[in-house]
């Protein structure tokens, strides 16, 4: 397995820096998705519910492709290509209230609907 390099950790952990997620559809085109983002420092870890067409895409087939873009400057960013090496649900509550703690500010997930089951996706890079 490839390491995160220096650039990639400091992107991942800095500021509100978001990411762009590029899955597999089945019939082979691309399909984007902005997500919110994290590390261990290992893995580039992103959170979303069960059901969802990126979900559903990297069950299928985990290739991935991440660009994770600057927030105070959109031209600067970082690309990572990995495969999906797990997919969590313990925790993940708590993993996307963290999430909504960094990037809005907020104790709890403000969208989070009452039918929907969190997951932790984490991806090794290639």
């Amino acid at each position: 397995m490839n390491k995160l390099s220096a650039d990639a950790i400091k992107m991942l952990n800095e500021g509100k820096n978001i990411a762009t997620i590029a899955t597999v559809m089945p019939d082979g085109s691309p399909q984007a998705t902005v997500v919110w983002i994290d590390t261990d420092g290992e893995h580039v870890i992103f959170n979303t519910a069960e059901g969802r067409v990126k979900t559903e895409n990297l069950r299928r087939d985990p290739r991935v492709a991440i660009a994770v873009t600057d927030a105070d400057n959109p031209y600067e960013q970082v690309t990572i290509r990995g495969r999906v090496v797990e997919f969590a649900h313990e925790g993940a509550d708590a993993h996307i209230d963290a999430l909504a703690k960094k990037y809005l500010g907020v104790d709890e997930y403000p969208l989070r609907t009452p039918d929907e089951q969190r997951v932790i996706v984490k991806i090794a890079p290639a």
